[in-house]
């Protein structure tokens, strides 16, 4: 009899235990979580923690609350010159409210790709068509972007989703047509730098011009500030000298004689054929320079 207490008491706790660990679910900072309740939503704004619900009677669904991405197939697309393009895009998106999410899509993440998938490809069929393949490809590839991105994200708010960002990963021509276009915008980049080259011969040549201008100015005072000078220098040296023989005009008529014999007479071989009663012998014969015939 007691075994038989003893073994109803153990159940009887199993099952408040079963009772009570149904009654409690816990929500992590990565998920939403809605409180349905026969299949109707009670709650759905969870803080994370622990929280209670109604055994047997209330149900949990959670969803990832992080930022989640669609990844679009790669899809062709006609550009304003009738031309086709291959597009690779993916969408960042997150619940923003749980309980329209639920309702709107089933809480079936694939649902929501889906959706997305055909918005996107849409507003990419809208946009090429308006450009060139030149402006999709390297001038307006930013704006495309921000465009799909505020319309996508005003399209899924009946969703209870937000559109955090739309990329466009790549763009791929079709054939022939993305050989035409690599050759188009390599001529287009080749007469651009043709033009900066010109344009810096063109400096080039201006700086040099000004520059040889500058020397020749520099070279030309430079001469004529060392001839003027080398004439002060001369005029200088001409009044010494004037001043030296006025105050001696004997002494330095001997004095030019003999640096004129010394000039005259440096070498033994050195042979001058001159009347000897001429001016230039003054001193040879007579040391006051007077010639003995006059």
């Amino acid at each position: 009899m007691n075994q038989n207490k003893i073994l109803g008491v153990l159940v009887l706790l199993g099952l408040l235990i079963m009772v009570a660990s149904s009654a409690l679910f816990t929500v992590n900072e990565r998920e939403k979580a809605i409180l349905l309740q026969l299949g109707k939503i009670e709650r759905a704004d969870f803080e994370p923690g622990l929280h209670f619900k109604m055994p047997f009677i209330n149900s949990v669904r959670k969803f990832d609350g992080r930022v989640l991405t669609m990844d679009a197939e790669p899809d062709t697309f006609l550009t304003a010159e009738k031309k086709n393009v291959v597009v690779d895009a993916f969408v960042k998106w997150r619940i923003s409210d749980v309980a329209l999410y639920y309702t709107a899509m089933s809480g079936n993440e694939a649902n929501v790709n889906q959706r997305l998938s055909q918005i996107i490809k849409d507003g990419l069929r809208g946009e090429f068509a308006k450009r060139t393949i030149q402006e999709v490809i390297s001038g307006e590839r930013t704006e495309i972007m921000d465009i799909l991105t505020s319309t996508a994200d005003s399209q899924v708010e009946s969703f209870g989703i937000d559109v955090v960002d739309v990329r466009i990963k790549r763009i791929d021509l079709k054939g022939g047509v993305s050989d035409a276009v690599y050759r188009r915008m390599e001529a287009e980049r080749t007469r651009v730098a043709m033009d900066l080259r010109s344009k810096g011969a063109e400096a080039a040549e201006r700086i040099r011009a000004d520059a040889d201008r500058q020397r020749t100015v520099l070279l030309a005072e430079a001469y004529r500030d060392g001839e003027q000078l080398r004439g002060d220098g001369d005029a200088k040296a001409a009044e010494i000298y004037a001043l030296a023989y006025s105050k001696d005009a004997e002494f330095y008529a001997f004095y030019r004689s003999l640096s004129a014999y010394k000039a005259a007479f440096s070498s033994k071989s050195d042979v001058m054929i001159i009347q000897p009663d001429s001016d230039f012998f003054n001193y040879f014969g007579n040391s006051s320079g007077v010639s003995s015939s006059k």
